[in-house]
């Protein structure tokens, strides 16, 4: 058996196609919805990520600003760009990009994001409205990648109701976020959330319906560690650079021979990264609706 692909860039077109329409209704109501970036350093991951952002953002439409700062900008020199960015009018919703270089903190400078901008649905206030109110439609902007995920499953008509979800990696932009998401009523699925100090993991993702891999940690879940016919969802990312061409590429968490027991598998790269891309433009058209009432 080999596994069958939940194409995410095939998916994330579908969802681009979906947002433009939306632009246009409205650009007719006189509204220009706008992503705002902040990027902090240099780190080559982000610097890919934040550039493809901007891209997207021009193939549906919707207008971009960035803001770059050096590795050495000091704490303040962040809270202010945020500041700048809550006060810019030409942005419906804005991210700044994780991780931020040692010695800043990310969690004062996500809490300073207005939450009606916050495109990545990580403002604290955003993520309490996550586990606060457990059923229903969101109000409040989703996590990107933890949405992904989900609309990915959905589209290939994966039942999420009742399925066992393993969960590895329990950090506060994937794991934790999704685990919430995956309960949700209209979900319902029971998951198990575990990370690095969790005993047994091997055996406690073979049980799962679906794992989602999200450690960062290369090449982690290996094929004795899945059910056959589980669905396997690759997350985590490791870059890693070429000794002879010095050129980085990135490695997910999933050995690739979990294709040959999983039933469906979302690849690393191509699964979950355009995913995530295309839920933060659907985040930043919800920032700009709801003002306008739409």
């Amino acid at each position: 058996m080999s596994a069958r692909i939940l194409d995410g860039r095939a998916t994330a077109r579908q969802i681009k196609a979906e947002v433009a329409a939306r632009v246009v209704e409205l650009k007719k109501r006189g509204v220009d919805p706008g992503l705002g970036t902040l990027l902090v350093g240099n780190d080559p991951g982000s610097e890919i990520y934040v550039a493809a952002k901007h891209r997207d953002c021009a193939e549906v439409g919707i207008e971009s600003v960035r803001i770059d700062l050096p590795a050495d900008a000091t704490q303040r020199q962040v809270e202010d760009a945020v500041d700048a960015l809550n006060a810019d009018s030409r942005v419906s919703g804005y991210i700044v990009q994780l991780p931020l270089p040692a010695g800043l903190d990310p969690v004062a400078a996500l809490a300073r994001i207005d939450p009606s901008k916050d495109a990545d649905g990580l403002h604290p206030m955003n993520l309490g409205t996550l586990v606060l109110d457990a059923q229903g439609d969101m109000h409040t902007p989703e996590p990107c990648t933890p949405a992904g995920i989900i609309e990915l499953l959905k589209r290939y008509d994966i039942e999420l109701e009742g399925a066992a979800v393993c969960i590895i990696g329990a950090g506060a932009t994937v794991g934790r976020p999704l685990a919430m998401m995956m309960t949700r009523r209209g979900v319902d699925a029971s998951v198990a959330l575990l990370h690095s100090k969790s005993k047994n993991i091997p055996n406690r993702a073979r049980k799962a319906d679906i794992i989602v891999a999200a450690a960062g940690s290369a090449h982690l879940v290996k094929p004795d560690w899945v059910k056959p016919g589980a669905i396997v969802v690759d997350v985590g990312i490791t870059r890693v650079t070429d000794p002879v061409t010095g050129k980085s590429r990135q490695i997910g968490d999933v050995d690739p021979a979990v294709a040959e027991v999983a039933s469906w598998l979302a690849p690393n790269p191509g699964g979950i990264g355009p995913m995530t891309r295309a839920m933060l433009l659907r985040n930043v058209v919800r920032c700009a609706e709801a003002p306008a009432g739409v």
